[in-house]
């Protein structure tokens, strides 16, 4: 009874990764029904991270999400020296003895999405318990974050996929609404 008990947590979050990898292949592949809205629960999200994102990037452990309304908030151990490493970002001796080591992380975004496009505002960061905000969080994005993910469209419109009209955050989930 015991090992079972033991076993069980880890089979709540497979079948939470199953069905969010299911959803999101229904979505990408097309065969969402048009009109209709995906919703990805608090749970298939948490479980999704934990399970892909520190497999997707070097130096990130134990990352979870916390939905609200509109809003995100995410949190993680990150090592940023592994994750410029695992990017293939070099690092110079002083920058690379400051980042070294596992530090505790949160952000928060608030998060707007309408006819095909969306927004992602990162509204706060908080490392290792100190709160960045405003000038100095849009300086850290600036100078950090978008040297290791270039692509990243982070407080500036973007286009969704093409079947996707909107993507709302709540609560409950995140509902993604395929085009009629």
């Amino acid at each position: 009874m015991l090992a079972l008990a033991a076993v069980a947590p880890l089979c709540a979050t497979d079948a939470n990764v199953e069905r969010a990898l299911t959803k999101l292949d229904l979505i990408e592949s097309g065969r969402a029904k048009r009109g209709s809205a995906i919703v990805f629960t608090p749970a298939e999200m948490n479980a999704w991270a934990r399970t892909r994102v520190p497999a997707m990037y070097q130096g990130i452990r134990d990352p979870s999400v916390e939905l609200g309304s509109g809003a995100a908030g995410g949190s993680a151990f990150v090592d940023f020296l592994k994750l410029r490493q695992g990017e293939g970002l070099p690092t110079n001796s002083l920058l690379a003895r400051l980042i070294e080591g596992e530090r505790p992380l949160k952000v928060s975004i608030r998060f707007e999405s309408a006819g095909g496009r969306a927004t992602a505002y990162l509204t706060r960061l908080e490392l290792s318990g100190v709160a960045i905000t405003g000038t100095a969080l849009d300086f850290l994005v600036n100078q950090f974050f978008l040297h290791l993910f270039p692509d990243a469209k982070v407080n500036r419109p973007f286009d969704l996929p093409d079947n996707i009209d909107r993507i709302d955050i709540r609560p409950d989930g995140v509902h993604v609404t395929i085009r009629n």
